[in-house]
């Protein structure tokens, strides 16, 4: 009782605190392209504090049906930067446009040197001004199905690239064994020359830019650097240049610059950064794994164990990683199974309601921590793409939806944690309200559309002959059908706190596609 009493005091002055720093104190945000996890849902974190986001007008940024305009944003840039205190920049948004820019340009290497070359003058221009830069390793998807970001002829090849460059990494590794040598040269023939040709000249042009900001950052234009490897693999053509990279900065500490798995979650890493830095705050998180595998667990979409990439988010958001959950800030949760398996949130053979052996060894402590009045934060990463449903169904049952934290699970295992820890160590400065509303935005994206309606959304658009990647027209349909069946969804399966209510939910499929939501609503008593 003590405890919760202090926890509880603590709680005040420290929101009380918080909010007379953040007072007229503004945050310029050049996100990486203009999805809800790198624009809206970062804004709305860090909006609870009482920063103010400046971002550039969404014409300029890239999406999937346009390409982003460097140049435009490079002058809405010097043209904001006066009124901001800190600065979160992607470099990919203004070397390229965008992060599927990053992927599909044809700039040559002199064009990108001299955008690269502005960070410099625009440090110069503006010294005060603390700089975030956030950085990708472009990716290697296993296959060009639905890679509708990707160069055209990675739908016919990109299985092949993909295998070919996993076997080239672990050739220069020297794990290569059995057949690995004439399966490489069984690929380097089956695969067109001139594919592979483009493929890697846009690679290198990519990589040479970003050992130029590694520079930039030992010479210290950038406060801190953090550089995501896209969609990877153990190994794969993005794990080696990673490899590169991670050597060319291994003179400097990882409190100015790391090469981190996953890219969607830096947008929030650093904002909650710069947040963290204003507040004189150093969040302290202690972290739980379920039993098994637990940290080794080596996800889908990772080159790396999930210990070592949530360790490193932590760092990323200016925390620190402490072993005793009494003096911890926040305790997080990571939902692993056992057997360190990662599986599809769509795969409904796997993804079922019925409580498995693993999720109840999961709550059980999870349970004795909110009981004892500690802050906590699920990691949900059992599956990618959605969340885990059978301990979703149990957080209702034993109605701890709301008693938590924070939630994430949504997309690839870093992205899920990295979010969550970026804007999970923010929550202390938070009422109980915004941390409600909060939590059903990810509820509703989450849980509801990701691990269950979209599945139903796919199998409508196949059933009217549409590609559910490529909606184009069918949007405000499928958008309709969408927040129908998420209202029905919500209304069965999220117990708000007492007094409060969802009002105005609205979805709509912003990039025409299936693949992301943007849940709009709102919560009044």
């Amino acid at each position: 009782m003590r405890r919760t009493l202090f926890l509880l005091l603590t709680l005040v002055i420290m929101m009380m605190t918080s909010t007379a720093l953040a007072q007229g104190k503004r945050i310029l945000y050049v996100p990486i392209d203009d999805r809800p996890c790198n624009l809206y849902q970062v804004v709305q974190v860090a909006e609870k504090l009482g920063y103010e986001l400046l971002t550039p007008p969404t014409e300029l940024l890239g999406r999937n049906t346009h390409t982003g305009d460097p140049d435009k944003l490079w002058a809405w840039l010097e043209e904001t930067a006066p009124q901001a205190d800190f600065a979160a920049i992607s470099t990919d948004a203004m070397l390229y446009g965008s992060l599927v820019d990053s992927r599909m340009h044809d700039y040559t290497a002199e064009e990108i040197l001299e955008r690269a070359k502005r960070f410099k003058t625009f440090h110069e221009k503006f010294p005060y001004l603390p700089l975030y830069a956030i950085g990708t390793v472009m990716r290697t998807p296993r296959s060009g199905s639905h890679a509708s970001a990707e160069p055209e002829y990675y739908y016919t090849y990109g299985a092949k690239i993909f295998q070919y460059t996993a076997l080239l990494d672990k050739k220069e590794m020297g794990k290569t064994k059995g057949n690995d040598e004439r399966t490489l040269k069984k690929l380097a023939a089956d695969i067109p020359k001139e594919y592979l040709d483009d493929w890697f000249a846009r690679r290198a042009k990519n990589s040479d830019a970003n050992k130029y900001l590694i520079d930039l950052t030992r010479e210290g234009v950038f406060d801190y650097f953090l550089l995501g490897c896209d969609d990877s693999a153990m190994f794969s053509q993005t794990h080696k240049e990673s490899r590169y990279l991670t050597e060319l900065a291994s003179d400097m500490g990882k409190t100015v610059i790391q090469v981190n798995g996953g890219v969607d979650e830096m947008g929030m890493l650093m904002i909650s950064r710069a947040i963290n830095r204003d507040l004189d705050y150093r969040p302290f998180v202690s972290i739980m794994y379920n039993d098994g595998k637990g940290a080794a667990t080596f996800p889908a979409y990772s080159n790396e164990p999930i210990g070592i990439s949530i360790e490193a988010a932590i760092i990323a958001a200016g925390g620190m990683r402490i072993p005793a959950p009494e003096r911890a800030d926040l305790i997080l949760a990571v939902n692993t199974r056992s057997n360190g398996k990662t599986f599809e949130a769509n795969n409904v053979k796997k993804n079922k309601l019925r409580l498995r052996d693993d999720v109840k060894t999961f709550l059980k402590p999870v349970k004795s921590f909110l009981e004892a009045g500690y802050p906590v934060a699920i990691a949900d990463i059992s599956f990618s793409n959605g969340a885990d449903n059978s301990l979703m169904n149990q957080l209702k049952k034993n109605d701890l939806q709301y008693k938590l934290r924070a939630y994430g699970g949504w997309n690839t295992a870093t992205n899920s944690s990295g979010f969550l820890i970026g804007a999970s160590v923010l929550a202390k400065f938070m009422d109980e309200r915004d941390i409600a509303e909060l939590l059903t935005t990810r509820y509703l994206d989450e849980w509801a559309y990701q691990a269950n309606v979209r599945q139903e959304i796919i199998a409508e658009c196949y059933r009217l002959g549409i590609d559910p990647y490529k909606i184009g027209d069918s949007t405000a349909q499928m958008s309709a059908l969408t927040t129908e069946k998420i209202k029905a969804f919500a209304a069965a399966n999220l117990i708000l706190p007492r007094g409060l209510r969802l009002e105005d939910l609205k979805v709509s499929l912003p990039w025409h596609r299936v693949f992301e939501c943007d849940p709009r609503f709102k919560l009044v008593d």
